[in-house]
Parts: structure tokens; C-alpha cells; sequence
């Protein structure tokens, strides 16, 4: 999967040692560029440290993301790990718009002057019916 969207700031740093050696995790915040932004808490782990420690807040970034849950004591945990991180800017092409116009929800259409009226009744009681709601 892929995420674009605007550095916000560097998380939390956390390092321990497990079975194979020690480890580190950092926090990166990011914020889509989408009509409604999301704020987005991607998790990098030892070797992507370094890189995040150049992104400036403001800078645009693309990553390959992998979401995974998992369960610990009756509670589930979801993590947004990133496995690569690609500059967006004047070296990188920004991602290209859709293809297809992008349509208002129908409650928010309204009918072609040339569309005859419709009038919306409940079906007959003697009609046949074969969905099972």
C-alpha cells in the first residue's frame, strides 16, 4: 500500500533488545492531502531511523506501508509499518489524478430538467420479492 502526505513531526523513540539483538522504533506523523486530512502515526523501525531524522516538517513524503494487527491480552494493536520512504517534490513526480471524474453522493444530485418525475410507492403486496430481507 502506498500514503502521501505532509510531515507533521518525529514521534516517540522506544529501543529494547529481543531474542535477536537490539532494536529501535520511531514514530513518524503525517497528515494525507486528501479533501478531509487524516493524521497517520507511521511506525519505522531500525533501518529507516536515520532517513526520518531528514524529513523537515512540511515536506511532503510518499511510503510503502504495510498494515498488521495483532491481539495481546483480550485487546488488538494495529501498527502502519513503513518498508520504503520516497521524497515528493521537484525530483519526484506527484501521483496522478484519477482517471474518472469524482461524483457527488446521490442525495446531493439532482435529476436532468429533461428527466421525467418519478413517484417512489411501496411495492404491491402480491408482487414477488426474491431478496431475503
Amino acid at each position: 500500500m502506498e500514503i502521501i502526505g505532509k510531515v507533521v513531526r518525529l514521534g516517540n523513540l522506544t529501543e529494547g533488545t529481543s531474542a535477536r539483538g537490539p532494536w529501535r522504533k520511531q514514530e513518524l506523523i503525517i497528515e494525507t492531502e486528501e479533501q478531509y486530512p487524516r493524521t497517520v502515526c507511521l511506525i519505522c523501525w531500525t533501518n529507516q531511523i536515520d532517513e526520518i531524522q531528514k524529513f523537515a516538517p512540511g515536506q511532503t513524503i510518499k511510503a510503502q506501508i504495510e498494515i498488521s494487527s495483532r491481539e495481546f491480552n483480550g485487546k488488538w494493536y494495529t501498527d502502519v509499518r513503513v518498508w520504503r520512504f520516497d521524497p515528493v517534490g521537484a525530483t519526484a513526480a506527484p501521483a496522478a489524478a484519477p482517471a474518472q471524474p469524482v461524483q457527488q453522493p446521490m442525495m446531493h444530485q439532482t435529476p436532468p430538467a429533461s428527466a421525467p418525475a418519478q413517484d417512489f410507492y411501496p411495492p404491491a403486496e402480491d408482487s414477488v420479492d426474491d431478496l431475503p430481507f
